[in-house]
């Protein structure tokens, strides 16, 4: 498996590009339900208002069509809502505006952003909510952070006819832990997670390795997967929330035929997009 963009090589002349939290492994549920939210209720002093928030938070998170969203993003949003809603947040324009317009949004480059912002009060805490929710993830126990059931076997299927990346905007770390613990790495060729850029990014990347765009199907659960394909001319295919099984199961059936005949443009393509948005309220 290549290690980087720079030293993959293509093998097939299809490429499967596979998002993790929500697509692949069933830990996006469990990571907001436990750790997301509740570690912005405790960063900014909301248990007053807990369960409306992370009610709140879940929507906008996990069953809307902002599922997906970047982190920061999702928090900039959740406490806009709460400044209006609730109590006023120190300094949420500083966030707001970092959230909105930063080239790159994880922890070192918020880091960054501190460094040339001292006198921020919103920043810091929102790094310090980012680090309390990865050690909140990693100590959540291996029984609930499962692939989804079919994944596997839809993984090895697509690899004896493609190649296959991870394209994740989760952090390399526990992509790596949890597609290595059950067995699912050995069906991939690159793992491309929050470090290597943003997915619209890395398909580009893939796509100058010399595959044709309607040779290559990106599996997402999220309007932001959906997003990265169309950005890059490339075909999707919508995990279903809360029907994931099933989702996977249609992948082996139906959808990697589709691809590999040079049919799933037209009809397919726009059956699958109609019931993904119809799944998310779009």
């Amino acid at each position: 498996m290549a290690d980087t963009l720079s030293t993959y090589q293509k093998k097939k002349d299809f490429l499967v590009c596979v998002d993790s939290d929500g697509c692949a492994m069933d830990t996006m549920d469990v990571k907001h339900i436990k750790a997301f939210g509740p570690c912005m209720v405790t960063e900014w002093g909301l248990e007053q208002w807990r369960e409306e928030i992370l009610a709140r938070w879940n929507e906008i998170n996990l069953y809307t069509m902002t599922r997906g969203i970047n982190r920061f993003k999702g928090l900039s949003m959740a406490l806009r809502e709460i400044d209006e809603k609730y109590t006023k947040i120190k300094d949420l324009d500083a966030l707001a505006q970092w959230a909105a317009n930063s080239p790159e949004l994880s922890n070192d480059a918020l880091r960054r952003s501190i460094e040339q912002n001292p006198e921020s009060i919103s920043l810091p805490k929102a790094l310090s909510w980012s680090l309390a929710v990865n050690a909140s993830i990693n100590a959540l126990p291996e029984s609930e952070k499962l692939p989804f059931e079919g994944v596997k076997e839809a993984l090895a299927y697509a690899h004896r006819h493609a190649d296959v990346a991870i394209v994740s905007s989760t952090n390399l770390g526990a992509v790596l832990d949890e597609w290595k613990l059950y067995g699912l790495l050995e069906h991939t060729d690159i793992v491309l997670a929050q470090d290597a850029g943003s997915k619209a990014f890395c398909i580009g990347e893939l796509l100058k390795k010399g595959y044709a765009p309607d040779h290559v199907l990106m599996c997402g659960d999220a309007p932001g997967d959906q997003d990265a394909a169309e950005k890059n001319g490339v075909f999707y295919y919508p995990i279903l929330v809360k029907h994931e099984k099933e989702s996977w199961a249609e992948f082996t059936d139906k959808g990697l035929a589709h691809l590999l005949d040079g049919s799933y443009g037209g009809g397919y393509q726009e059956k699958k997009l109609a019931a993904f948005l119809n799944n998310l309220g779009g």
